[in-house]
């Protein structure tokens, strides 16, 4: 860019390099192609000098030069650019806080709650262009995954490599949420969510559930809940064989929505209930459309071709040596 000029493909800036052969065949045929001429005596010959004409023969090959430069750079396709933008975006701060205890592999969703779960959280987190997103995941406690960051690509590997029994196992809800609250607390977003996505009832850490919504109020954090599970029963594990897999069996689902939905409440969030793959598909859709980042952006780009002054050099240097060649320089 020079300017307000700009080339669409610079890269054929190489073909001026052609130049630099053809200037070095120039100069040897100079000398090569010099008539001979037989005389006695060469004194009256140096006494004329060289002559406004001796350096005129050299023009036509320096236009010939320019031409082929204006040629590659009609080859390069310059444009003129004019573009103004303005915007104003409003990045959104979110925490994904995600459950990973053990009943997380009950396979009431395909091929279970915890497959699908991270399924859908990676391609939300891939649609969140302008927002800091970060992932907490807990179980009997909790840890960060991922840090506050912009970096789609980063989260949605990260999300895609959470594994269960990193950690002990457990569901310590409060915990999830305080971690997350530490997290994102000081991001300087206006709007602040955390999606806590679990499938049973806090049985274990510190903090309480609801101590740990009201601390998030104070900090104008939003929560939304999903509960994850079927309504009656699924396979669950419940035991792990000599080979380390685990044993499956048929238990009854239950998740603490009463706390789940208090939870939302206090923070002016809200409550979900995903009960297959495809609903928790539409709650985190939902989720999306009420934490979309707020943009006002105005674009405006004009290109057009600016190569119209080089077409006319070139004409110009075509013409000058064409002019030359039948007046000045005129060969007999």
């Amino acid at each position: 860019m020079i300017g307000s000029l700009h080339l669409l493909h610079p890269g054929r800036l190489w073909l001026l390099l052609l130049l630099v052969p053809l200037l070095a065949w120039y100069i040897y045929s100079l000398k090569t192609r010099v008539a001979p001429m037989r005389a006695s005596n060469l004194n009256a010959l140096r006494r004329l000098g060289g002559g406004f004409k001796s350096w005129l023969r050299h023009v036509p090959m320096l236009l010939r030069m320019a031409a082929i430069a204006c040629v590659v750079i009609i080859l390069c396709r310059p444009q003129r650019l004019s573009s103004w933008s303005t915007s104003d975006v409003e990045g959104t701060d979110i925490i994904l806080a995600i459950d990973v205890s053990t009943s997380m592999l009950a396979r009431d969703f395909n091929p279970n709650r915890m497959d699908a779960a991270k399924d859908v959280a990676a391609k939300f987190a891939a649609g969140r262009e302008h927002d800091n997103v970060g992932v907490v995941i807990f179980a009997g406690e909790s840890f960060t995954q991922v840090p506050m960051t912009m970096d789609n690509a980063t989260l949605v590997n990260a999300i895609r490599e959470i594994q269960l029994g990193v950690i002990e196992d457990g569901t310590a809800i409060g915990d999830g949420i305080a971690t997350a609250i530490n997290r994102i607390k000081d991001g300087k977003a206006k709007s602040k969510s955390i999606i806590l996505l679990t499938d049973g009832s806090n049985n274990t850490g510190i903090v309480a559930p609801l101590s740990a919504a009201g601390i998030a109020r104070k900090f104008g954090i939003k929560i939304y809940t999903i509960g994850v599970g079927t309504n009656g029963m699924a396979p669950t594990p419940v035991a792990v064989d000599a080979l380390g897999n685990y044993q499956y069996q048929n238990m009854k689902v239950v998740i603490d929505e009463a706390t789940l939905k208090q939870i939302a409440a206090t923070t002016g969030g809200k409550y979900f209930r995903a009960t297959g793959n495809r609903v928790l598909q539409q709650v985190f859709d939902e989720i999306d459309s009420l934490e979309k980042t707020k943009l006002d952006v105005q674009n405006y780009t004009h290109s057009e071709d600016a190569y119209m002054p080089w077409a006319l050099a070139l004409l110009l240097l075509v013409s000058l040596d064409i002019l030359l060649r039948y007046t000045l320089l005129r060969h007999i």
